[in-house]
């Protein structure tokens, strides 16, 4: 299993991220793991290492949907409009609880999001997405 140098959590609820980080941390999947409690927090970050900042560009980000501040739609609809990620692509993953037709059906527009996740992540799920998205 390759070895990623960042994966940013972005999710408001401390349980969910709790469990996240510890999967992903027991797997060793991330030099480093990052945890965004709004859809703001990540765009500013994603803004500063753009700008060459001292952050760097995560590798793989777990969007959940529904959050305060800035929700996961909302941060899309931003990402795109300032073409972050461009000069490296960054595979977005929805990781929600929301599961709504409607929330399905609009995920579909944003090409750069690769795929929707119900929370929490499983085993399974990382190796599926560092099988498919990261190896060879």
């Amino acid at each position: 299993m390759p070895t990623l140098d960042l994966i940013l959590l972005v999710d408001d609820d401390e349980t969910t991220n709790y469990v996240n980080k510890r999967l992903l941390t027991s797997l060793n999947v991330a030099k480093e793991i990052k945890i965004m409690t709004n859809g703001q927090e990540a765009l500013t970050y994603l803004q500063n290492a753009a700008a060459g900042g001292r952050e760097i560009n995560p590798d793989l980000i777990f969007l959940d949907i529904k959050m305060p501040v800035m929700d996961g739609f909302t941060f899309l609809e931003a990402y795109e409009r300032q073409e972050l990620g461009n000069d490296k692509p960054i595979i977005i993953m929805m990781l929600t609880s929301s599961a709504s037709f409607y929330d399905l059906e609009r995920l579909k527009s944003f090409k750069k999001v690769k795929k929707h996740i119900s929370k929490a992540l499983t085993n399974a799920d990382v190796r599926e997405i560092l099988q498919e998205y990261f190896e060879g």
